[in-house]
């Protein structure tokens, strides 16, 4: 398996597969492919693992089942996966005991060995926006996992105890290592947000973190007013930021 990350502001990851090699990734995030490509849908990580790991996708939102791509016949095959705004994709390795989280449209595609599953973070639930809210996804296991995050990506390193406030939208990706939890900051009235309170993530080390300068939701709540409306409608809906 070779991978190789094409392109500068919306760069593609090509992946070359020899014979029986496979990657998986959520539906609909494949750009092109070679002909000698089998698709197949699987739960991922495989046995009893990947069965609970398709429950959990499920009750946070997502689908049960992902998507297997495999080379078969004489030759390699490729699969390509682009990115859906202009931003950056990481190739992370992901290790037994050391997972990652990332955001809920992060997880490009991985090796079978990776197991993703989501889940909904308690205190920002679809209540605040509507949809589903403010969601993660959890990396497991053993292989390769290939990230997409939106805008810049500026990294940190915290050390034991110490905290990063984030806007939730920009959290892109961090270890399983940092904690985290939804804080409250009373005082800010802001429409996104409601009246009530502005709601940031608070990341604490020990561990790394990526955080993405372009949020997909909050771009698509920027640009939204000045797009074409019904009449009638002012533009001012709410938007889904998560």
């Amino acid at each position: 398996m070779e991978a190789t990350i094409k392109g500068t502001t919306l760069p593609v990851l090509e992946i070359t597969l020899n014979q029986g090699e496979a990657v998986i990734s959520t539906h609909g995030e494949l750009s092109w492919m070679s002909p000698n490509i089998v698709l197949s849908q699987t739960t991922g990580g495989g046995g009893g693992r990947g069965f609970l790991a398709g429950v959990k996708r499920a009750i946070g939102g997502g689908s049960f089942f992902q998507t297997q791509y495999q080379a078969q016949g004489p030759g390699t095959g490729m699969v390509a996966f682009a990115t859906k705004v202009p931003g950056q994709i990481l190739p992370v390795p992901i290790h037994p005991g050391n997972g990652m989280m990332v955001h809920r449209h992060g997880f490009l595609c991985g090796t079978p060995g990776v197991t993703a599953t989501a889940s909904p973070v308690a205190g920002l639930g679809a209540g605040l926006w509507g949809g589903e809210g403010f969601v993660l996804q959890r990396l497991e296991g053993q292989g390769e996992a290939w990230i997409e995050l939106s805008g810049e990506v500026t990294t940190y390193q915290l050390a034991p105890g110490q905290t990063m406030l984030a806007h939730p939208g920009h959290v892109g990706l961090f270890q399983q290592s940092v904690s985290f939890q939804i804080t409250r900051i009373q005082g800010v009235r802001n429409l996104l947000f409601g009246d009530n309170g502005f709601h940031l993530v608070a990341l604490t080390g020990p561990g790394e973190i990526w955080l993405q300068s372009m949020p997909l939701a909050l771009l698509a709540h920027a640009i939204y007013p000045y797009m074409p409306h019904p009449s009638g409608d002012s533009g001012q809906r709410e938007v889904k930021l998560f």
